[in-house]
């Protein structure tokens, strides 16, 4: 809501402008009228709206052309005066201060008018029949008040009209020449009502109701009055009460009933609670709230939000085979004014056999975001409503800012528990296939994604001394030339080579030796394609003898071409090195270990070829 009003008076000479703002503030009909009253101020603890409202007096008198239109360019409201014994005053509030203040103004964003028919202490009858044809013809017109500035009569209702024109515009809610409300309100609204409805089931039933209610307004409705709110639909329409709870048609023949009787104040309470702003947009602040990330701090969900994400999933999953169909998508991003997901997400998170995204994988999505761009992750929220349903000052409430890594390393402990993988390696050496067998698709499953369905992460779930984690792989494009500062940023490195591939190896070689040799981000390699034959590796060092020199974890064998899932047992060998990285460094100074590794080094090479001759003999 705005932060205060300017209200415009404007009219023709002697019509009683200045007298009726005299009259609201001393509250007595002035003996000596000035031909202009200085700008007053009225604070905002004594406005019915708690907004402070500024009113300013026009005088042909003393004023120029040019001031009067600064004045309207300025103005949140204009209160066209006129006299109501005066037919030319009357006259001139459509021959020329209305063609006169359209000009000076936006089409796109008009100033609510309010025709004002002062001295009614000096007619018997009303001016009403005359000025309901001009108010039918012009929609800027909000309402007409006929007052009297001599005996007081409707002074404080004109200024409060002024003022709820601005704060509670029927503009952007009804359209009058239709009797209906416009597609935004509707739009907006239907949002709000599917927010609201708690189990996804298209109708408010009590507990509902008064959820709403309470949010909205502070205070629930009794028994009595709900179901009076409820007859009240009955009445007017058949099916906008179904099972006693209020159907999408019933609520929104309430907001159409309000807006009607002029209690506009009603929808727009309930529009800004849920975030919209005057042109029925969700606010930036609402959709964007403040929140501080320090350098080398990463952003999580925390256990509420988790709980949250929980309750929107099990709403929207249907069938409860615990998967999102597409429709089961499609409804659940109904709140959203854009599809967030794309086709790609079925590829970067864990799916069932149909392809249907699971509830390991929905929250994987959402961890990935929020991980990657809280920004985003914050709107999304936003749209689910959050921070009205958990009953939270924000979004930014669900949010997690992880302290600083270096704290981390000097503790030799984290409580983080989203860990980042980058994996880089040369064109065709497997790393698209590391990251699909994360998430248990082999080699077979893997042939059936579109290129333009492919994803460069993939995120789920892995177990660290029985505690979950979630792991994040990064497939890193393979430019040698250059790698960003995101491309280096991450809590863990895989270095992939082709053992198929003469020349796969010196890729990595290159890399780590540019880039990681003198990090503290521990690195692993990652022997892909395991299942074909091993050949000998154009470079200087064999991968064992560079492992070796540069103290790192001997090369691990991985395949995908699997006839079941792929082994994780490396994901989460990746995820601890990602959380304890001193003990990795620690291990590999160790000398036994090197002993340990090069044994199985070497079991591996002979079990590795007594697999190859097998597979030889089954092709």
């Amino acid at each position: 809501m705005r932060k205060d009003v300017r209200i415009l008076l404007v009219g023709e000479p002697k019509v009683g402008k200045t007298s009726l703002i005299m009259s609201l503030v001393s509250e007595e009909f002035p003996d000596e009228v000035p031909l202009r009253a200085e700008e007053i101020t009225i604070p905002a603890d004594v406005t019915p709206e708690r907004v402070p409202t500024h009113i300013v007096d026009y005088s042909e008198a003393e004023q120029s052309d040019e001031q009067l239109y600064q004045e309207i360019s300025k103005a949140n409201v204009i209160c066209i005066v006129y006299s109501v014994n005066n037919k030319k005053s009357i006259e001139k509030v459509t021959s020329h201060w209305i063609p006169l203040i359209n000009d000076r103004t936006d089409k796109d964003s008009r100033v609510p008018l309010i025709l004002v028919g002062n001295k009614s202490d000096l007619v018997e009858h009303s001016s009403m029949e005359t000025i309901l044809p001009i108010m039918n013809q012009y929609q800027d017109i909000e309402t007409c008040v006929e007052c009297s500035a001599k005996n007081l009569k409707n002074i404080s209702e004109l200024f409060y009209y002024a003022q709820k024109a601005v704060l509670h515009p029927t503009g952007p809610l009804y359209c009058p020449e239709e009797k209906e409300m416009k597609p935004s309100c509707i739009k907006s609204l239907t949002r709000i009502f599917k927010v609201s409805d708690l189990d996804n089931d298209g109708i408010l039933n009590d507990n509902e109701l008064n959820f709403f209610q309470r949010t909205c307004f502070n205070t629930p409705l009794a028994p009595q009055a709900l179901e009076d709110v409820k007859n009240v639909v009955r009445r007017n329409m058949t099916d906008g009460v179904k099972d006693n709870g209020l159907t999408l048609k019933g609520f929104l023949f309430l907001h159409t009933l309000f807006i009607q009787r002029g209690r506009h104040e009603t929808t727009w309470t309930v529009l800004r609670r849920f975030g919209y702003d005057d042109d029925l947009e969700l606010t930036q602040d609402y959709l964007f709230p403040l929140i501080k990330i320090p350098p080398d701090c990463t952003t999580e969900l925390n256990h509420n939000a988790y709980l949250f994400l929980q309750s929107v999933f099990d709403k929207h999953d249907k069938d409860r085979d615990c998967a999102l169909s597409p429709e089961e998508v499609k409804d659940l991003f109904k709140v959203f004014p854009y599809m967030p997901w794309g086709p790609d997400v079925n590829n970067t998170v864990c799916t069932n056999d149909q392809g249907w995204i699971t509830y390991q994988g929905y929250l994987s999505q959402w961890t990935l975001t929020t991980y990657l761009d809280v920004q985003r992750s914050l709107e999304y929220l936003g749209y689910l409503g959050y921070s009205i349903i958990y009953e939270q000052e924000s979004q930014a409430a669900a949010i997690t800012v992880t302290r600083n890594k270096r704290i981390d390393l000097q503790k030799k402990q984290t409580q983080r528990s989203v860990f980042r993988c980058n994996i880089l390696g040369s064109r065709g050496s497997g790393k698209s296939g590391f990251l699909q067998a994360f998430l248990g698709r082999n080699l077979q499953r893997q042939r059936k994604i579109r290129e333009d369905h492919k994803s460069f992460y993939a995120i789920s779930t892995t177990y660290v001394y029985g505690q979950e984690k979630y792991l994040l792989l990064h497939e890193v494009m393979p430019d040698f030339d250059f790698l960003s500062e995101a491309d280096l940023a991450c809590d863990v490195v895989c270095l992939v080579y082709d053992i198929n591939n003469p020349r796969s190896f010196e890729y990595c070689a290159k890399v780590y030796k540019q880039y990681f040799i003198d990090s503290k981000t521990p690195c692993m390699l990652i022997a892909a394609k395991s299942d074909l034959h091993e050949v000998r590796q154009h470079c200087s060092l064999s991968p064992l003898e560079f492992c070796r020199k540069h103290k790192l974890h001997p090369p691990q064998p991985f395949t995908c071409n699997t006839t079941e899932a792929p082994n994780k047992d490396i994901y989460t060998r990746l995820t601890t090195m990602a959380m304890y990285p001193h003990m990795a460094q620690a291990d590999l100074k160790n000398s036994t270990f090197w002993l340990r590794a090069s044994v199985g080094a070497t079991v591996f090479a002979v079990l590795g070829f007594a697999m190859y001759r097998a597979l030889l003999k089954q092709r």
